[in-house]
């Protein structure tokens, strides 16, 4: 799943490890969508993800 993830973390000057914190989803999972290493994902983490940068899902993921 192609997506923004990294680009809208590092605008707002964010550590994987503090939009980890304020999304509640693992370092890891931020990593792996950020190196493109994983398509399974739950909507809820999308979510939180997006809510945590201040964007909506459809601004930060991408489906080809």
């Amino acid at each position: 799943m192609k997506n923004i993830v990294k680009e809208e973390r590092e605008k707002q000057q964010l550590s994987q490890e503090e939009l980890a914190k304020k999304s509640g989803v693992s370092r890891t999972i931020i990593s792996e969508l950020e190196n493109e290493k994983t398509e399974v994902i739950t909507n809820v983490s999308l979510e939180k993800i997006a809510r945590a940068l201040g964007k909506k899902v459809v601004d930060i993921f991408f489906i080809e």
